[in-house]
C-alpha cells in the first residue's frame, strides 16, 4: 500500500472502498438496464455502427496504463464482418501507435460509437487483434488509399448507453457550446508540453513536410 504521505488521494476524507457502498447510494438498476447487454451485434447495433462516423477506442497495456484513441471517417467506416466481428481501419496519424502497442500486450478493447446529433451512444467491448489481410484492407480503402493495418474486434458485450450525458453537456446544441478561443491549439500545446525550442508555426511546417497532416 502506498504510504498516506505519497497517496495522491490523501486529500480526500471520504473515499468509497466497496461497491456495496456505491450500490447503497445509487440504488439498483431496473431489469431493462440490467439485462440490456448482449453478446453480439443485432440489428440495432448494426444500424448504429453503419451511421457512426466517430468512435473512441480504449486499450490498456501490460502496465495497466489506459489509452483512449478517437477514430473518425465517413459514416459506416467500421466494417461489420459478422454478428461478433468488427474491423476498424487505421488511418495516418502521429505514428505513436499507443493502441497497437497496448493490444500486442493486452488484447482487451472497448469502443464507444457516436452519431452526431443523436444523444444515445453504443458501447462495445471484447478482444482485438491487429490484422493485415489484403482483401479486408482493400475493402476499407477511402479515396483510393488502402490502410496498412486494421483492428479486428471480437465482440463480447454490446449495449446502447443512455442519453443523459449528451443532454447535460449540450454537446449537440450549438447555443450551449463554450467559447474555446482561449484554449491553445495542438501546435502550441505540443510546443509547451514537449518543451520545444520552436514556434507552433515551425512545428506545423515540420508536420506538413513529414506528411503528418495527411488524412489518407
Amino acid at each position: 500500500m502506498t504510504p498516506a504521505a505519497e497517496d495522491p488521494f490523501s486529500r480526500f476524507t471520504d473515499v468509497v472502498g466497496a461497491f456495496e457502498d456505491v450500490r447503497d447510494l445509487l440504488g439498483a438498476p431496473n431489469k431493462a438496464v440490467r439485462d440490456k447487454v448482449i453478446d453480439r451485434l443485432d440489428e440495432v447495433c448494426r444500424a448504429f455502427i453503419a451511421r457512426s462516423p466517430f468512435l473512441v477506442m480504449a486499450t490498456a497495456g501490460a502496465d495497466g496504463h489506459l489509452d483512449l484513441s478517437p477514430k473518425g471517417d465517413p459514416a459506416g467506416f467500421v466494417r461489420i464482418l459478422d454478428d461478433t466481428m468488427l474491423a476498424i481501419p487505421d488511418r495516418p496519424g502521429n505514428r505513436r501507435a499507443d493502441s497497437f502497442r497496448n493490444l500486442l500486450e493486452n488484447p482487451r478493447i472497448g469502443l464507444i460509437f457516436v452519431i452526431p446529433g443523436k444523444t444515445e451512444t453504443l458501447r462495445v467491448g471484447g478482444t482485438a487483434r491487429i490484422v493485415r489481410d489484403r482483401a479486408l484492407r482493400e475493402s476499407l480503402a477511402v479515396q483510393g488509399k488502402v490502410p496498412e493495418l486494421a483492428v479486428a474486434v471480437h465482440v463480447e458485450r454490446a449495449f446502447i448507453h443512455c442519453p443523459k450525458c449528451m443532454v447535460r453537456s449540450g454537446l449537440w446544441t450549438p447555443d450551449a457550446w463554450p467559447d474555446h478561443a482561449a484554449v491553445p491549439g495542438i501546435g502550441e500545446a505540443m510546443v509547451r508540453h514537449a518543451r520545444l525550442d520552436i514556434t507552433a508555426e515551425e512545428l506545423d511546417a515540420i508536420a506538413e513536410r513529414e506528411g503528418l497532416k495527411r488524412l489518407y
